[in-house]
């Protein structure tokens, strides 16, 4: 991947010439998957007709008046997307990409293939806490205005541990109506974001991005060196030659892996992970097609994405 251009117009004219062209010619059903829609609201009751929907039956309603009922929907074809973006000095970590730089990328895409299609995005930035809350809105230059706060954004050296619990419950007050809700995260926090993320997946479509680099898995053998710590700015001097260190750095890793995904299963999100080396354009369409094979319900898509599949 290579190093991302220095200003938000260059970056975005880049990413619609080298990516986001590209997906709307290639997704074609598999776009859907991606973006289920906000769903139907409910416009009233009506007694059955023979050819109704026999799914729409409201059963209570039914049993109370001994005559069969169904539900009419409206249907709701504007999608809100909202992107919780976790900015926190450990997303700053990598090499010549780093995982922010990532992180910016993907909300590159994403906001633009939505507000090309006229939905409103916008946006939750978490460093120290809950930081900025940029309003939903449409077009390039609302696009624009997103990414120049996160580029503008100066990277921390440190900062308190990262609990995206905070950021998630802020998104959960925020999103009055309906929405997508992207967490973009390396998901390295406190404990106890799960139940959390599951009371947000019951009300929004939930998608969990999570931005990593290869090299936090393992500790080459470079003997002594100083780590630190990227949310704290602790540092501590280690022998790295020391194979018995190594492998319990491994096996911590290991348990981080399993400790993330597991949260992932008990919140029932899908999850999109994304490497600092990894071809944007093709995770999300692998992505894209996951969800596909998942039969992942779409009712309630805008129709332009009806329109693709």
């Amino acid at each position: 991947m290579p190093a991302p251009p220095r200003t938000p117009d260059a970056l975005l004219r880049r990413l619609e010439w080298t990516v986001i062209r590209r997906l709307d010619g290639l997704l074609h059903g598999a776009y859907r998957t991606l973006f289920r829609g906000t769903g139907l609201d409910l416009a009233g009751l009506r007694e059955y007709q023979y050819g109704d929907d026999v799914r729409h039956i409201d059963w209570n309603v039914t049993a109370r008046l001994q005559t069969p009922y169904v539900r009419q929907f409206n249907e709701d074809r504007e999608v809100i997307g909202w992107f919780l973006l976790d900015l926190s000095p450990s997303v700053d970590f990598g090499g010549q990409v780093s995982k922010r730089d990532l992180a910016i990328e993907f909300v590159t895409v994403l906001t633009r293939i939505l507000t090309r299609h006229g939905n409103p995005v916008g946006a939750i930035f978490y460093g120290d806490g809950v930081e900025q809350v940029i309003p939903p809105g449409n077009g390039r230059r609302h696009v624009l205005r997103m990414l120049r706060s996160l580029t503008d954004r100066p990277p921390r050296s440190q900062a308190k541990p990262t609990d995206l619990s905070d950021l998630i419950r802020t998104a959960n007050q925020m999103m009055r109506r309906r929405a997508i809700a992207f967490l973009v995260s390396d998901f390295i926090s406190v404990p106890g974001w799960a139940k959390p993320l599951a009371e947000m997946a019951r009300r929004h479509e939930t998608i969990a991005i999570r931005v990593g680099d290869q090299s936090e898995q393992f500790i080459p053998n470079i003997g002594l060196t100083v780590i630190q710590d990227a949310e704290t700015g602790e540092q501590t001097l280690v022998d790295t030659s020391d194979i018995g260190f190594r492998r319990r750095y491994a096996v911590a890793a290991d348990k981080r892996e399993q400790d993330i995904r597991r949260a992932f299963g008990q919140a029932g999100v899908d999850a999109l992970e994304l490497a600092t080396g990894d071809d944007l354009m093709d995770a999300l369409l692998r992505f894209a097609a996951l969800r596909k094979q998942r039969g992942t319900s779409t009712v309630g898509l805008p129709r332009h994405l009806e329109a693709m599949a």
